[in-house]
């Protein structure tokens, strides 16, 4: 509804003026605000979150990496001890059937056979 009166009209013209202006100036001490935390931030050497984000997920994926090395390295270092053990073991058996071949004459079980030359027959 609008009012035959100028003056409230006018009135009614500055306050929205105002409420512009103040919007206006409101927006600019908050960017002057958020310009000199920033800034602030940056002497204190502080860190923007998305560099802390992005280094923290490549900290998490070199410390998975690593951890899966480490199982890796503890199965490979079973592994050798476990054919160590088993060469050990069968160095342990050949000594001991050679000094049983060397005391007794006797060859080990699963030796192979000897070949000798063949018996040639006496001239008659």
């Amino acid at each position: 509804m609008q009012t035959d009166n100028r003056l409230f009209d006018d009135l009614a013209k500055v306050a929205n003026g105002a409420l512009h202006t103040m919007s206006g100036v409101r927006d600019e001490f908050e960017n002057r605000i958020r310009e000199r935390v920033e800034r602030w931030l940056g002497e204190m050497d502080m860190v923007p979150r998305e560099e802390f984000d992005a280094i923290k997920a490549v900290a998490q994926a070199a410390r998975a990496e690593q951890e899966a090395l480490t199982a890796r390295v503890e199965a490979l270092e079973k592994r050798i001890s476990t054919l160590e053990g088993a060469r050990t073991a069968t160095k342990r058996t050949s000594a001991a059937r050679s000094k049983t071949t060397a005391k007794t004459g006797a060859r080990p079980k699963n030796a192979p056979a000897r070949k000798t030359a063949p018996r040639q027959k006496a001239a008659d």
